[in-house]
């Protein structure tokens, strides 16, 4: 395996780690603006009224999007990593 092939697995590695990360982190930081600005308005400041809401909705979006994660992982194996380590 060469450097450039490498570097090439490596970014579509990154790159699907990207695609699988970001429902997640957009659904945290919508609700996380969502409950800031709430609170802002309303001056409650209590942390449980911003850990509770933003861990259900990642627990949420998170079991949603399982099937769409695992996808990607497992087309990444099997076309990329598996015949570069079979071919050894």
């Amino acid at each position: 395996m060469s450097t450039s092939e490498f570097v090439d697995l490596m970014r579509e590695a990154v790159w699907i780690a990207v695609l699988i990360s970001a429902p997640v982190l957009v659904v945290a930081l919508v609700v996380g603006l969502v409950i800031g600005l709430l609170q802002a308005l309303t001056s409650i400041q209590e942390l449980t009224l911003t850990f509770v809401p933003k861990l259900l909705a990642i627990a949420v979006v998170f079991w949603a999007s399982l099937s769409f994660s695992t996808q990607g992982l497992i087309s990444l194996f099997q076309d990329r990593i598996i015949p570069v380590v079979a071919a050894g």
